[in-house]
């Protein structure tokens, strides 16, 4: 008999339209079944003798063992004020590449390009040493969707460091991360052809261009290696991992909170903007993710400059109202989580139900119990703290106090109706509505009254059942 339950059957035969990532270069044939077939590295224990097997070496040259190269290079060459500019230009618009590019043009489709722009995004962005535009989209689209899961190739749920570098450093599991659609890339000639010459790519775009500018420039060859090659890839990769990474894990959370993702100004300042990542998950398909005018998203400035100028077009923007509508749901739900931490009194259809005879003994007992608008409430505690002096509460003791709370003596502040809210003991027997209310519940009748999304009713200033309003005098009254 089949352990697996009918639904998991069922959503594993749903179609989706997704397959497992297929590599271009080498015998792919032989690559997709060797994974689907072998006991992968990543499901052995690491130990002292097998950590090799699970290092990925190739990733490990190019984000780890060369950058160090870079650095201890740098104690040797000295970095000259044209070569400085130089990097930080370059690194803009490799940047550029993989924000504008790599993120928000092929894996969001938020905007289309024209051919030149598509040529320059995908040559510079081969520059930033960050893989293929075929296999980077293919993993940031899995990424959104199985965010947090363990499908998710970067899920920050399992550890700062794994998301931050730890995923690329170490082998992983193909058939352990989730799939998506890349059918749309598949098609794209500039996509294709850069992925099956990216090694090429990267030579020439990451060391040797910048090296050659540099050099025939202002004669600076080594500094052109070494500032604007080496530690330019470096920065730029650990700004971009720092998304998958930081930008999970510090900021607030704006628009949903269900998931990891959270805006930050400092994540945005170092990778062009793509910091905004609370609303980016929420809203990816828009080619902003800073939406504020005093926001930092030079990609979005670029990507709009780009429209102007006749190489971007059909920019994608997320309706306003469905902004606010986000917008608005996550402060309703934080306003909510912060009045389930307040003491809003016991609720009404908890209180006992208490006879008049019964209130009025007890409050001759020595109880100082008062009916205001048909709920009992015991004041002993706070007689001494009255700020009209102890002879008017003394005088409402059991007695139905509901004129002289609303303006018979006093007519009292919310913030009185709500420290008396705190003092309920029972529901007084005929007193007004509330037993009403209370027994309309017991029989299970509709009754009109505000929840919280934590199942909380609801007392809004002014609403509380003690606030009773008087009506106003007319001429016939006399």
């Amino acid at each position: 008999m089949s352990s697996v339950p009918p639904t998991a059957k069922e959503a594993a035969a749903f179609p989706d339209g997704t397959t497992d990532y297929v590599p271009l270069r080498g015998n792919t044939s032989a690559k997709v079944k060797n994974h689907k077939t072998r006991v992968h590295i990543s499901e052995v224990p690491m130990t002292w003798t097998n950590w090799p097997q699970h290092m990925n070496w190739l990733n490990c040259t190019l984000v780890v063992l060369i950058p160090m190269v870079g650095f201890i290079s740098a104690y040797w060459v000295p970095l000259q004020l044209y070569t400085a500019i130089w990097a930080f230009v370059y690194y803009f618009n490799s940047g550029l590449a993989i924000t504008a590019g790599y993120h928000r043009l092929w894996s969001h489709s938020a905007y289309k390009g024209a051919t030149p722009l598509k040529i320059y995004l995908a040559a510079f962005g081969a520059g930033a040493v960050e893989g293929s535009i075929r296999w980077w989209s293919y993993g940031h689209r899995v990424h959104h969707r199985y965010t947090d899961t363990d499908k998710d190739p970067y899920s920050v749920r399992k550890g700062l460091f794994y998301s931050h570098i730890g995923w690329i450093i170490f082998k992983q599991n193909p058939k352990a991360q989730g799939r998506t659609d890349i059918t749309d890339l598949n098609e794209d000639a500039i996509v294709v052809w850069q992925h099956k010459n990216y090694i090429k790519c990267v030579l020439v775009m990451a060391f040797a261009f910048p090296c050659l500018v540099a050099g025939l420039g202002w004669g600076d060859w080594w500094g052109g290696f070494v500032y604007a090659g080496i530690l330019r890839v470096c920065f730029i990769q650990q700004a971009t991992f720092c998304i998958n990474s930081l930008a999970h894990w510090l900021g607030d959370q704006p628009f949903d909170d269900r998931n990891s993702p959270r805006d930050h100004m400092v994540t945005a300042l170092v990778t062009l903007g793509e910091g905004y990542h609370n609303f980016h998950h929420e809203f990816p398909s828009d080619y902003r993710n800073a939406i504020e005018w005093y926001q930092y998203d030079p990609t979005k400035w670029s990507i709009w400059l780009w429209k102007k100028m006749g190489l971007a077009y059909d920019l994608k923007q997320f309706r306003a109202n469905e902004i606010e509508k986000g917008r608005v749901q996550q402060l309703q739900k934080k306003l909510d989580q912060k009045r389930a931490t307040l003491d809003w009194g016991i609720p009404l259809e908890q209180l006992p139900v208490i006879p008049w005879d019964v209130f009025v003994a007890d409050a001759k007992n020595g109880k100082a119990l008062v009916a205001i608008a048909g709920v009992i409430h015991d004041i002993t505690d706070f007689i001494k703290d009255h700020p009209g002096g102890k002879a008017l509460i003394n005088s409402a003791i059991g007695k139905d106090a509901t004129a002289i709370f609303n303006g018979g003596v006093y007519n009292h502040s919310n913030a009185a109706h709500n420290l008396l809210s705190t003092m309920r003991v029972g529901i007084l027997r005929g007193g007004c509505e509330v037993e009403v209310w209370k027994r309309a519940q017991f029989e299970n009748k509709d009754i009109t009254y505000m929840n919280d999304s934590t199942g909380n009713r609801i007392d809004r200033a002014g609403t509380q059942v003690t606030k009773v309003v008087h009506p106003v005098a007319s001429a016939d009254a006399a």
